[in-house]
């Protein structure tokens, strides 16, 4: 018997926190993040994490297991969440993975396997050649040509993880892109979207939420704590946006309108990902969603599916 699990992804800011808590209530669920940001802790605002209210309604796991400064990879998160999974079906429990990290719940579910790629000492040495010649952003930019989300996660200054990062993508994928042709999970998956106008304005105000609930606040207390502007999660949407403004790279109101942007053309890229996932069955949001009624047409899925 394949172990049972529950995925409600979307792009960003469509409310599969919200709708995955009510559906773990209802169903005796534990849910696993699937947000590559909720693991770090003292990052709460930025990464529009669940509120301790809300995180003390269900049990939660992948949230805040790891210091600001920790690197997390789709590698890391496969691994925990097949335990979990695994643990927690175990007691009887539903795991319910919610989040909108596209590359994480792909690999989970079609069981992609991991290569480590060894050390290249002359394709490093023609990279860094490479960035001195050309400069910083080039490298960067051959980067997103091949990986979207590392170079998203990495400043374009910061040459030797882009470097490093393009060792992976240039020596052999970091993961098989060819995973197994059978998941190993009987699992329903849920897709939450709306139509875009109304999902970037949904964007938009949802930044300005976490600039009143104290973002910057949130971004310098991490810097005065000593947390690198360099590190994996600070290069993040939002707090790398943050530090621009506070370091005098650019004003707020430009740095309020990259993060807006930034977050738009995630929720773009998310929703790219999501077309490499068939098995996805999706509920089209209104501008203002009746979140009521999407839990219950989720419970009604997932009724149909284990019964």
């Amino acid at each position: 018997m394949k172990e049972k699990v529950v995925v409600i992804l979307g792009p960003t800011a469509t409310g599969k926190s919200h709708c995955a808590i009510e559906v773990a209530r209802r169903f005796n669920g534990e849910i696993i993040s699937g947000d590559s940001m909720l693991v770090y802790k003292d990052m709460n605002i930025g990464t529009a994490k669940p509120t301790a209210e809300e995180l003390a309604v269900v049990p939660h796991h992948l949230v805040d297991i790891l210091e600001p400064e920790a690197s997390f990879s789709v590698v890391d998160f496969v691994e925990r969440a097949k335990a979990l999974i695994t643990d927690i079906n175990s007691r009887g429990k539903l795991p319910i993975i919610a989040g909108g990290t596209g590359l994480y719940i792909k690999a989970l579910l079609e069981d992609y396997s991991f290569n480590s790629v060894e050390e290249d000492s002359d394709l490093r040495r023609s990279l860094e050649a490479e960035a001195v010649e050309l400069g910083a952003e080039a490298l960067h930019q051959r980067l997103a040509a091949l990986d979207h989300e590392a170079a998203e996660r990495i400043h374009p200054n910061n040459v030797r993880r882009v470097v490093r990062a393009l060792e992976s993508a240039l020596s052999g994928d970091t993961i098989s892109q060819q995973g197994a042709e059978e998941s190993p999970y009987d699992a329903l998956v849920i897709g939450l979207n709306m139509e875009r106008a109304a999902l970037y304005e949904r964007i938009n105000k949802r930044v300005d939420i976490m600039l009143e609930d104290g973002l910057e606040q949130e971004v310098r207390q991490l810097l005065e704590q000593g947390v690198s502007p360099d590190c994996q999660s600070m290069q993040s949407i939002g707090y790398r946006q943050m530090v621009w403004y506070i370091n005098g790279s650019m004003t707020y109101d430009e740095a309020v309108d990259k993060l807006k942007q930034a977050t738009r053309n995630f929720a773009k890229r998310q929703i790219t990902w999501y077309k490499k996932m068939p098995y996805i069955e999706w509920i089209e949001l209104a501008a203002q969603p009746d979140y009521p009624a999407t839990v219950g047409i989720i419970c009604e899925k997932l009724v149909q599916k284990y019964r």
